[in-house]
């Protein structure tokens, strides 16, 4: 077989050198203070349920017994105003995030603000990913204990973080960093504090409540994340591939795709001056599985045209602005530590984070 021939390293390199960050400094929506907003986070994909792949990829663990599918773990980047998936790294479902987190790092660049949620956080972790160059905001655990050595006139702190407690109770080989505690008025649900952690310690370049609300831009590797699950694999509920290898080379495929398919509607944003956020995936989706097979007939003197054709098509749906959509922490399948979200139950309404957001001071 043709896909067996050719292997899965070959995907691996081509992705590595293919899929980045695309968005220009005209891209709406692509940048903070100059900086190029990125995500990082990680997911799971069911993949087939054969003795091979279950044996190089394991199954997570389940109360009765464990799960219907092999599973594989992957963690990437994200550039936020383009959604594309960039320096992405899989490995067996036991493998944790923070450990995948370790390569995926090295995608990260000066001129890039990076966002992670609490769980990345660690100092070795902090201190890889600073030293790339980039700029971080990562939310951590609000009882994790950090001096206010100097306020800040719009709520925040400087203080410094360290690798050890006997460094802590020292107070040397410490990190400069700048703390953020804020709150969520008037929704319901929000969590009585939530902290960040950055190293733009300028407040006047980078206010407190701008970087806070800026957080909440980490849900867009959460879009991208079902764009590449849901929308792009399709009905399929689990990759097709049957042997480890293979599984290896549909993933960097997929990623592949997903790539192409952004790299279009990013294309289609700029010719229209729009934020690609404003554009379908899924009808993007729909118009290159119409064009695609008349693509290869098309003479080189028409390929222009053709191409252009095609970023008019995609720009014939928008979707609606979006409206800080949240909804209950839950699932359908009581199978999880998650409370079992009844039928029927409406959404909690949109938050707006720039209003609802108290800097505690």
């Amino acid at each position: 077989m043709a896909r067996t021939r050719l292997g899965w390293e070959p995907m691996r390199h081509l992705h590595d050198d293919v899929v980045r960050p695309i968005a220009g400094l005209s891209t709406k929506g692509a940048w903070y203070a100059g900086r190029r907003l990125v995500s990082l986070d990680g997911s799971t994909l069911d993949i087939a349920d054969e003795a091979a792949n279950a044996a190089a990829f394991g199954r997570p663990g389940a109360s009765r017994g464990s799960s219907a599918y092999p599973q594989i773990r992957f963690v990437s980047l994200v550039e936020n105003g383009t959604h594309v998936l960039f320096a992405s790294q899989m490995a067996a479902y036991a493998t944790g995030e923070t450990a995948l987190a370790k390569v995926v790092l090295a995608g990260l660049e000066a001129g890039m603000l990076c966002l992670a949620d609490r769980q990345f956080y660690g100092f070795a972790l902090w201190t890889q990913a600073q030293d790339t160059g980039a700029d971080l905001l990562w939310r951590i655990k609000k009882n994790m204990r950090l001096a206010r050595e100097r306020p800040l006139p719009d709520g925040s702190y400087l203080s410094h973080v360290y690798r050890s407690e006997r460094d802590w109770r020292r107070e040397t080989n410490g990190v400069a960093v700048r703390v953020i505690d804020y709150r969520l008025e008037g929704i319901a649900d929000a969590e009585p504090i939530y902290r960040l952690l950055t190293t733009l310690l300028d407040h006047e370049q980078a206010p407190a409540d701008e970087l806070a609300a800026l957080y909440h831009e980490r849900w867009e590797i959460e879009t991208a994340l079902d764009e590449l699950k849901t929308h792009l694999r399709g009905a399929r509920i689990v990759l097709r591939s049957k042997t480890p290898d293979l599984v290896r080379q549909e993933f960097y495929g997929l990623l592949m795709a997903h790539f192409a398919i952004r790299n279009l509607i990013h294309e289609a944003a700029l010719k229209a001056d729009e934020d690609p956020d404003r554009l379908s995936f899924l009808h993007a989706v729909r118009v290159v599985r119409r064009k695609l097979p008349a693509a290869a007939a098309i003479p080189p003197e028409m390929r222009a045209d053709f191409h252009e054709a095609v970023l008019d098509e995609i720009l014939q749906e928008r979707v609606a602005p979006r409206r800080h959509r949240r909804n209950h922490c839950g699932v359908k399948r009581k199978m999880s530590g998650f409370p079992l979200r009844p039928r029927g139950k409406p959404p909690p309404p949109p938050l707006n984070p720039i209003k609802a957001i108290q800097i505690i001071k």
